[in-house]
């Protein structure tokens, strides 16, 4: 006989999503700041996004097969959370070790090891991301889907806010000197990765502690999608077999997906550059003046601004979807997120940078949908069994795009653009658009009032 699950208080949805606060902490620092230290460590702005690749690709490989054994794991400490501690521990050391990348010189220049540790971080950051997707979808009953995406993406957002944020905080309120020595890292911003580390070991252990999973039995019974008879996948070659099933909603969502991953791709590689050319004027060639540690500095905070809009804004998802439904709320979102970073365009000084936090609102508004309301779109349309599995494979449709434009944004920049990372910019607003005119077209099968 199956049942519902039972409805959690809110704290306990806070409590269970709490480690992502952590592992977004880690991840704003590494996407505010790995093209400012890759670019330190001598990297051309053409051949950024040749090295941010290490962070889709890892994703491809990794999230699936993440999701199929998280599917069929089952020990003492849980089903997914062995796989978010043991991410959580390895990204923590990609933390401490990718501004430290000169120590290794000895063996290899700082550029290769700096990317390599961006590698690792990634590799660490799909393993701990992945099941905490699938945690939200084990624990909560159809109707508080959208509630815990939104408190996931709420935690989501305080954690990048900090993250993006302290740098300049570290910088500019503590009075450490933003400067490093020729082809280092500041130390301001070495000290805000080692916090970060920490804050990310802290935040998943409180999960742990905090959440008690379903045990196989319990979620067998269960009524999501009860009615359905395959048998249980067991093998790892199963994943192509479901890639090759996938839902008709999942594959729907895959074109939204590549039009807003391709968009953020962008703004996450070439923002830094961006601001270096557009907004502080000074040559692309220049890693090391005030001038440019500056505008790093800067890139941190209007990231904190859309990550801070995210973070309330997520609140509000589930009632405005609730009204005018999930397909609608997130074309919406998606149009004032691409209009936010076209209009980034038009500051082109430093005493005019204030107006990018004004940009970064609309950039906030997307981001949040983009965090929420795939996956509530998605989980009504997945077999309960198969959550991990399914939420792994729907990563392909968050890699791929940033895989074609880490292949192709540096040649397109250089050759398109003329070297002027702004356009590339100014192309992802766009991308954001069409992202809202193809969700239009998704079915959505589990469409209810939250």
């Amino acid at each position: 006989m199956t049942k519902s699950k039972p409805r959690l208080s809110f704290w306990q949805i806070w409590n269970m999503s709490f480690g992502f606060m952590g592992i977004q902490m880690g991840f704003a620092l590494q996407n505010a700041n790995a093209s400012r230290i890759l670019q330190t460590f001598g990297a051309e702005v053409e051949h950024l996004s040749w090295f941010w690749l290490v962070a889709p690709i890892t994703g491809m490989i990794v999230q699936p097969i993440i999701g199929h054994y998280s599917d069929n794991t089952w020990n003492r400490f849980g089903r997914r959370r062995p796989y978010f501690l043991f991410g959580a521990i390895m990204t923590s050391i990609g933390l401490i070790l990718m501004p430290n990348s000169p120590m290794f010189a000895a063996f290899l220049p700082p550029l290769w090891i700096g990317a390599g540790m961006l590698m690792i971080m990634d590799a660490s950051v799909n393993i701990a991301m992945e099941p905490f997707r699938a945690l939200v979808a084990d624990k909560l009953p159809t109707d508080q889907r959208t509630l815990g995406f939104s408190v996931q993406t709420l935690l989501i957002g305080i954690g990048a806010v900090v993250g993006s944020w302290l740098p300049y905080v570290i910088t500019n309120w503590f009075g450490f000197d933003e400067l490093g020595a020729a082809g280092e890292v500041p130390f301001s911003l070495k000290l805000s990765f080692f916090i970060g580390a920490a804050v990310l070991i802290g935040s998943i252990v409180w999960t742990v502690v905090t959440t008690k999973e379903y045990s196989p039995e319990e979620q067998a019974s269960f009524d999501d999608h009860s009615h359905e008879e395959e048998e249980e996948s067991k093998g790892l070659l199963d994943i192509f077999k479901d890639f090759a099933q996938m839902p008709v909603t999942m594959r729907q969502l895959g074109l939204v997906q590549f039009f807003s991953w391709f968009a953020l791709f962008s703004m996450w590689v070439f923002t830094a550059p961006a601001l270096v050319q557009h907004v502080w004027g000074l040559p692309a060639g220049d890693r090391q003046s005030a001038g440019f540690n500056e505008a790093g500095n800067y890139v941190g905070v209007i990231f904190g601004v859309y990550n801070l809009v995210a973070a309330i804004f997520a609140m509000a998802l589930p009632v405005i979807a609730a009204k005018v439904g999930r397909k609608r709320t997130h074309a919406i979102n998606l149009t004032i997120g691409g209009l936010g970073l076209i209009s980034m365009v038009f500051v082109t000084s430093p005493e005019m940078k204030w107006l990018l936090n004004l940009s970064m609102v609309g950039v906030g508004i997307a981001w949040a949908s983009i965090l929420a309301m795939p996956y509530a779109i998605l989980a009504g349309s997945i077999p309960a069994r198969k959550m991990g599995v399914y939420m792994g494979i729907f990563n392909f449709f968050i890699t791929f795009p940033q895989i074609v434009n880490g292949l192709l944004g540096g040649p397109i920049v250089k050759f398109l653009y003329g070297g002027h990372a702004i356009y590339a910019i100014v192309t992802a607003g766009v991308m954001l658009i069409l992202g809202a005119i193809s969700v239009i077209f998704v079915k959505d099968t589990d469409d209810i009032v939250q």
